[in-house]
This record gives C-alpha cells, structure tokens and sequence, in this order.
C-alpha cells in the first residue's frame, strides 16, 4: 500500500508540467535551472521535480548532489538569489527531488546566461519566456507611488484605440503602425499596462498586448 507521501507525488505528476510545475530528469546544468527558478519567482511561484522525465515517468536520481546544484543555481546565477523550500520523496524504490520556488514581491529575479548576461523570465504554460521590455517596465513601475486616476492623454488614447481595432498586436507592430518611437512607446505601454487597461499575453510564440475586458482586474 502506498504512503501518502507517494500518493501526492503521484497526483502531483499525473498534472503533467504546467505554468507551475516542471519536471527534470538531473540537473546537469545550473544556468538552465537558474532561468527556471527566475521563471517560477517572477510569476507565481511553483515546483520543480527532479528526477521525473517529461513524459511523466520515474526515473529518480541523487537528492543531495542535485540539491546541491539547485543551491548553485539559485545563489551563483541568480538576482537576487532565490530562497527554496526543499522535499525528498522515496517512490518504487528512486527519489525524487521536490523544490519549491515561492514568488518574489519585487521582482525581477534574473538568470545569468552562458554569456553572463543577466536576463530575466516569466513562467507561461509549461515554458520560460523571456521578459518583454514593457515587463521589465512594469517591474520596475509598480511599487511606485501613483494616482488613482489614469489621465488619457490623445496618445494614450491613440493606442487604446488602435488596439481596440488590432487586439493581440506585438509591441513591434504597434510600433510599425502608430510611428510611435521606440522609447515612448515602452512608456505608454507601461502606463497602460499598469493602470489595468491593457494586458500582457504570450501568444504564438510573442508576447501582444490586448485591451482588458474588465479594467482594473488583478493581473
């Protein structure tokens, strides 16, 4: 009879990888890891199961030595560095290696690449996305002091407008259409998306920006 230890650890994989919940077969790579737990931290939160291949199964591995690459990756390629929350599951014999990555209030949290670059991501479905510029913008935005209400200026309105007619457009082709400059674009954008008005999306591959249905919903 199974324990109820293995029984979560079953429901946990029967969800299949998800915006989160990924599986690992090892870490043999901490930058990798290190994208993952920025992905986890600047969206909400989420599990990492080492030791479970991507089709689900079982294949288990050294929980310590993998703990100790989790560590690595969390403090030598990460910023900030990452707290996790740890868990050894014994199942048909293998362990399995559950880590918990909360998500952070102040984000970003950034991975260093192989070029050591510091690059930040999102979690979406069962992927790590680089962050948008305007992301990176909001990030940077939304801890600050604003007012209530969002004076629409005629750009401000511009735009609202034009997404109305082309809803799910990229930055890039907003960009192209308006005649916008780059730099104050990003702005408005960023203003736009942090008074509730217009969202983020990541869609076929591209993050696009669409009106809200509901203003002032909770991202």
């Amino acid at each position: 009879m199974e324990t109820a230890d293995q029984k979560y650890l079953r429901t946990l994989i029967a969800e299949g990888e998800h915006q989160q919940l990924d599986f690992k077969f090892e870490i043999s790579d901490a930058r990798k890891i290190a994208r993952t737990l920025s992905a986890f931290s600047n969206r909400n939160g989420g599990r990492l199961l080492i030791g479970v291949k991507d089709n689900g199964r079982i294949s288990g591995v050294r929980s310590d030595e993998e703990f100790y690459m989790a560590e690595s990756a969390a403090s030598l390629y990460c910023k900030p560095e990452v707290t996790f929350k740890t868990r050894n599951h014994q199942i048909d014999g293998k362990s399995v290696l559950e880590i918990y990555i909360p998500p952070v209030v102040r984000k970003p949290v950034y991975a260093r690449d192989h070029e050591n670059r510091w690059m930040a991501y999102i979690r979406v479905e069962d992927e790590n996305i680089l962050a948008g510029t305007v992301q990176l913008e909001v990030w940077k935005e939304e801890h600050k002091e604003r007012g209530r209400l969002l004076e629409f200026t005629r750009n401000e309105a511009f735009l609202l407008h034009h997404l109305e007619n082309m809803p799910g457009s990229t930055l890039g082709k907003i960009q192209r259409d308006t005649g916008f400059r780059r730099k104050e674009l990003v702005t408005l954008m960023t203003k736009l998306v942090l008074f509730d008005v217009v969202e983020m999306r990541f869609l076929e591959g591209e993050n696009r920006f669409l009106l809200k249905e509901t203003p002032g919903e909770s991202r």
